[in-house]
């Protein structure tokens, strides 16, 4: 059998959810290897998985990515892609560390072929022709992609890589994982409507602008008459000022810091939440999009997230604001927890949205770009 190599910094869960899914579709015709390069996350708490239907390799242990020399890096993830083979098939995230580019520079120079994954979209930042020009350069030894949604393969396109060997769905997640762990009924069914609380789960840090998300509470606070808590998962350097602005909004007792949970705990959370909050100033595509639709739940969220292209539709399943507009999400907050059943039709389409981020879609994009004859 052929290899199929995904090479990623450390493997959360949703690099899990890929490989198994990919493992599952190509099962008896390809090996599916998950290349890890780092034993720990510098970004995440999450606890990095091991395969269950693929097999993990982590090349250095107890660093962080960015933690590892640029020649250890280079020559030790050279080393582990030859070692699978010549029939090998690689795809790699992290396309603008230099280590990688020349890693898969070197493969694709020795006929290997090598495929991106990432998320960017144009509007994530400010821009410079100059700068996307060089960047450019660092796409190169890539014969197609995996983006995230129509912004993300507009920018891929932009980026060289041809239109026809651009897949979407890189950004997925395992829907029955999600379900399984969150132990109730998909919404609208178990937990009652009126027991559900507004959920976050960010890294407190400026562009997840959870600042705006508290000013948004204490405005929807003040026009009803029973206000519903607002639950944060997540941690970060912006906890302590967080907590000061909650408690001089006045709306402290509704505002609940549950500190940075893991998958099983995080879908017990969406098993309990009336609507996900993600109004993030800056968004390459927002992963707790599909994890919340998971379990049937309506998005409020900016239109910088990426996710939305693909996975909300403004008054269908949540709502869509700009992200320094307070008063329009404690609007949309105020509608969603007073109207029952403008909730349980969201619900009900959250549920047909989500299929489209399954991590099923991961492993389809995996076998058009291999099995295409078309890409060189």
């Amino acid at each position: 059998m052929g290899k199929i190599v995904f090479v990623w910094d450390n493997f959360g869960p949703l690099h899990a959810d890929r490989c198994n899914a990919v493992a599952k579709m190509f099962e008896n015709r390809h090996e599916v290897i998950g290349l890890e390069l780092a034993g720990r996350s510098k970004v995440y708490d999450w606890q990095p998985e091991d395969g269950i239907q693929f097999k993990k390799i982590t090349l250095v242990t107890g660093r962080s990515l960015e933690e590892i020399p640029f020649a250890t890096l280079y020559s030790s993830t050279l080393r582990a892609c030859l070692a699978l083979g010549g029939g090998s098939r690689f795809f790699f995230c992290h396309y603008q560390n230099p280590a990688i580019f020349l890693v898969a520079s070197t493969l694709r120079a020795m006929g290997r072929p090598v495929y991106t994954m990432g998320c960017s979209k144009f509007d994530d930042y400010p821009r410079k022709l100059s700068r996307e020009f060089l960047k450019s350069f660092m796409y190169l030894p890539y014969k197609g992609a995996i983006a995230s949604g129509v912004r993300s393969c507009e920018y891929m396109r932009f980026m060289g890589i041809r239109a026809e060997n651009i897949q979407t769905s890189y950004n997925s997640v395992s829907l029955e994982r999600i379900r399984q762990f969150s132990g109730v009924p998909i919404a609208p069914g178990g937990v009652s409507f009126r027991e559900r609380h507004f959920t976050i789960v960010a890294r407190f840090v400026a562009k997840k602008n959870i600042s705006m998300a508290l000013n948004a509470l204490k405005l929807y606070a003040e026009q009803v008459k029973n206000p519903r808590e607002l639950h944060l998962f997540g941690n970060g350097p912006l906890e302590s000022e967080l907590r000061h602005q909650a408690r001089e909004n006045g709306i402290a007792e509704l505002v609940h810091f549950c500190g940075f949970l893991q998958t099983r705990e995080i879908s017990k959370a969406y098993g309990n939440s009336l609507a996900l909050l993600l109004p993030s100033t800056e968004e390459q595509f927002g992963n707790v999009i599909p994890e919340a639709q998971a379990m049937g739940l309506p998005i409020i969220l900016s239109d910088n997230c990426g996710g939305r292209d693909l996975l909300v539709r403004s008054g269908v399943n949540g709502f869509i604001i700009e992200p320094d507009n307070a008063a329009g999400l404690a609007f949309f907050m105020k509608l969603i927890s007073e109207n029952e059943d403008l909730w349980r039709k969201m619900c009900i389409a959250s549920q047909s949205f989500v299929e489209r981020a399954d991590s099923a879609r991961f492993a389809e994009s995996v076998e058009a770009l291999i099995g295409d004859n078309r890409h060189s």
